[in-house]
């Protein structure tokens, strides 16, 4: 590494879909000159939190949290997590209908995440909990909690968990909007200024695509973070949530970004202030 390089801290999930998207740039499988990539793993919820005391260069977060730090950070055009007609589950231990769910306690793995959101949305004003993300199935499995909200490869691997689901929030949003759900995006600090901003954009997004044409080499490193699941399980969840829309949003993926953050207004858990229509993605072309 050259003393004048400059260091860039990029804060991501350790999950299958967050590893193999960053496969290349983790390995140095492509050459970034000048620029001297480290990655640090937390969950959502954290990274959320980091990125309102812009901890990082380079972050994944919650699209939800993103207008507490749009003065800050721009929103990347590639990295965005979106589920396409698919997304966070409410899942039970025991068949429940969504009146009967409304009226437990949920566990939820943040409330700055998407998937709050997207709950929020759809059910109204419910009693919450916060767990991490990784408790909330088996703390619904064993009856700690009748009800959950599941995020990440949960939501493929639910039904060998002995719980039952009930409703698929990306389901309920595509049904509702005829768009995808927009989960997760990455941002980059705004105080690097734009040229550098650009640059690191197109970092990211050539790791995205280093890995989407040698998908088994990036799989198999992803792998190491799927907490045991199998080959099958691996490559479907990262293929659920690394894909085209990864390297581009796409103008209706920009339009759900928008759409579901002017929802967020209406019901008082985005500020009201944001100019929705004015959000920039960098590196769209």
């Amino acid at each position: 590494m050259d003393s004048n390089d400059i260091h860039i801290r990029i804060g991501h999930s350790p999950d299958p879909d967050d590893a193999f998207m960053f496969h290349a740039l983790t390995t140095g499988a492509i050459q970034t000159p000048g620029r001297n990539y480290e990655h640090v793993l937390l969950d959502i919820q954290t990274l959320n939190e980091k990125a309102q005391n812009c901890e990082y260069e380079i972050s994944a977060v919650s699209i939800h949290s993103f207008p507490k730090i749009i003065k800050d950070y721009a929103l990347m055009n590639c990295g965005a997590s979106m589920g396409e007609g698919y997304g966070p589950m409410l899942i039970g231990n025991s068949q429940l209908t969504i009146e009967d769910a409304k009226s437990r306690t949920i566990a939820i793995p943040g409330l700055d995440t998407s998937a709050y959101l997207a709950l929020r949305l759809a059910w109204g004003d419910v009693d919450v909990e916060v767990l991490p993300f990784d408790e909330i199935l088996p703390s619904v499995a064993e009856g700690k909690y009748d009800v959950g909200l599941i995020i990440h490869e949960g939501q493929l691997t639910w039904k060998d968990e002995g719980v039952c689901l009930i409703q698929d929030l990306g389901v309920w949003w595509n049904e509702k909007t005829g768009l995808p759900l927009p989960l997760g995006g990455n941002v980059v600090r705004r105080d690097l200024g734009e040229e550098i901003c650009h640059t690191l954009a197109m970092d990211v997004k050539k790791s995205i695509e280093h890995s989407l044409q040698d998908p088994d080499t990036a799989l198999e490193f992803a792998k190491l973070w799927g907490r045991g699941i199998d080959d099958n399980t691996n490559r479907e969840f990262v293929q659920m949530y690394v894909n085209s829309r990864t390297i581009d949003y796409g103008e209706d993926g920009r339009s759900a970004v928008r759409l579901f953050l002017k929802e967020g207004q209406k019901i008082g858990l985005v500020d009201e202030k944001l100019d929705t229509d004015s959000i920039e993605f960098i590196g769209v072309e």
